[in-house]
């Protein structure tokens, strides 16, 4: 993925998205040969030359200065996410080396042995490209049995757009789409040569007009908190509120918790799944809990 261009794309989107009387511009009369703001009147806005934030868009700008990026990133109201982004992209550390990027990641044992005690609250770690790179029973219940799947199938994006039963399981199926590839724009900012995403990516979007559609648009965030509402094959609908936790030995891994709102009708329905859950997993013949009627 080229940074220049990366870059380029990111300021037309963000400039693209704003209509002059969002930031107290008038819109003169006439029609508007693009959408959003002009170059012009972002540079206006900015406190900087035209010349110099062309350069700047068409990937050309060098040596940009932090109060420079600063005043554009408050000129086109870049929230937290989109201000790192826009930092990594004009202003590129030194970035790890090709075969470090690609690197398969590893949790510690202590971090495995810790989600397979979460017998009540479906665990996963996800790492670079939202890999999916450990887990607890609960969460492969939950979610699907990613001990099952190849290597290059564990990631969330994967998942997301080319794994049918998800589909199914996210009642707002195209709110976590969206999410999932904001996430991985995030990653495609701070590791734009890790050979495996851009694998990543090219696979997505060669097989999904979705995917390709929410790369395009070149939005950014990062990882949170939040409800996801669920109808699991098993159990029906679930309304689960989600925790994303940054191990603090490793900042490329977070933790990812699901629980419910206590003594509501999902919590009984996700106390019944983790008994099955661990029924199965002590090799008695689980009863299946009936589904519960959607809330």
């Amino acid at each position: 993925m080229d940074q220049r261009t990366e870059l380029s794309e990111f300021l037309r989107s963000r400039r693209a998205r704003l209509r002059p009387e969002d930031v107290g511009l008038s819109a003169h009369g006439g029609r508007r040969r693009v959408p959003g703001l002009r170059r012009e009147e972002l540079s206006q806005l900015a406190g900087v030359s035209v010349a110099y934030y062309t350069r700047l868009e068409q990937g050309r700008g060098q040596n940009v200065s932090a109060a420079v990026l600063d005043a554009i990133a408050g000129a086109l109201r870049l929230n937290r996410a989109e201000r790192d982004h826009l930092n990594r992209l004009a202003r590129p550390a030194a970035r790890p080396s090709r075969a470090g990027a690609g690197r398969p990641q590893r949790v510690r044992p202590a971090v495995q042995q810790l989600i397979d005690t979460m017998d009540s609250v479906p665990a996963y770690v996800v790492g670079r490209r939202l890999d999916i790179i450990a887990w607890n029973r609960f969460a492969c219940a939950l979610l699907g049995d990613f001990s099952s799947l190849p290597a290059h199938q564990c990631n969330l994006a994967w998942q997301i757009f080319l794994e049918p039963a998800a589909r199914e399981l996210y009642v707002e199926w195209e709110n976590k789409a969206a999410d999932i590839v904001a996430l991985l724009r995030l990653d495609a900012g701070r590791y734009p040569d890790d050979p495996k995403l851009a694998a990543l990516v090219g696979e997505l979007s060669v097989k999904s007009p979705e995917f390709r559609a929410l790369w395009a648009a070149h939005n950014v965030q990062d990882k949170g908190f939040g409800v996801k509402r669920l109808q699991h094959p098993v159990v029906g609908a679930l309304t689960l509120s989600y925790e994303t936790l940054v191990l603090p030995a490793d900042p490329e891994q977070q933790l990812i918790t699901y629980h419910a709102e206590p003594g509501s009708p999902s919590a009984e329905s996700l106390r019944l799944l983790a008994s099955w859950t661990l029924a199965e997993a002590g090799g008695a013949e689980p009863s299946v809990p009936a589904p519960h009627p959607r809330s």
